[in-house]
């Protein structure tokens, strides 16, 4: 890769982005939430495990079973976006390195349960990452939200406990009146070095 993304591409993608839960009254089609996933698994994970799983929320029935687990102060922005996505982390995940890691057999690597769970939790936040980089690309907003009872979702969502929830990322075409500026960021020199 020698191309530079041009400085509009790169302020849409981080620069002029914000977190945002406030959104226009448009609905994000299937052809955006597919090409959202095409995107997103490119995402590198270790072992090209990929354990991110998504759950893609647009239906008021899909809403009603989400708003449960939400926590009150978040409960109505979220019921509000057009698109929701519940990212989980597949605890099976490995049963499909054969496929995605052909030639190598690293099952010995996934016996712990804390190594299963640590790979999982952590490779499906970098896809979770991804897909807000991927929802800045095609032109969305993205409101990543923590505030949930992720166990009681986890039993309305995935009943059999395999997957588990990571994040609920609120999607749409962000209303952008009024959005905060952005929150203070470290300078290089506190949160970095180079060696």
């Amino acid at each position: 890769m020698t191309a530079i993304l041009a400085a509009e591409a790169l302020d849409q993608i981080f620069g002029a982005a914000r977190s945002n839960h406030r959104f226009l009254d448009r609905a994000v089609d299937d052809a955006t939430i597919h090409k959202l996933y095409e995107l997103t698994k490119l995402a590198p994970t270790g072992f090209n495990s990929q354990p991110g799983r998504y759950v893609f929320i647009r239906s008021e029935e899909g809403k009603a079973r989400l708003a449960p687990a939400l926590s009150g102060s978040n409960r109505e922005k979220t019921l509000a976006a057009p698109l929701n996505v519940v990212v989980a982390w597949d605890s099976r995940f490995f049963e499909h390195l054969p496929v995605l890691l052909p030639g190598r057999d690293v099952s010995a690597f996934f016996v712990e349960e804390e190594r299963i769970r640590s790979a999982g939790v952590l490779n499906a936040a970098l896809q979770a990452a991804f897909l807000i980089v991927a929802a800045r690309g095609v032109g969305l907003d993205a409101g990543p939200m923590t505030g949930f009872d992720a166990a009681a979702l986890d039993r309305e969502l995935f009943p059999d406990g395999r997957l588990r929830s990571l994040l609920v990322l609120n999607l749409g075409y962000g209303d952008r009146r009024d959005i905060r500026e952005r929150g203070p960021r470290l300078a290089f020199e506190e949160a970095a070095q180079i060696l």
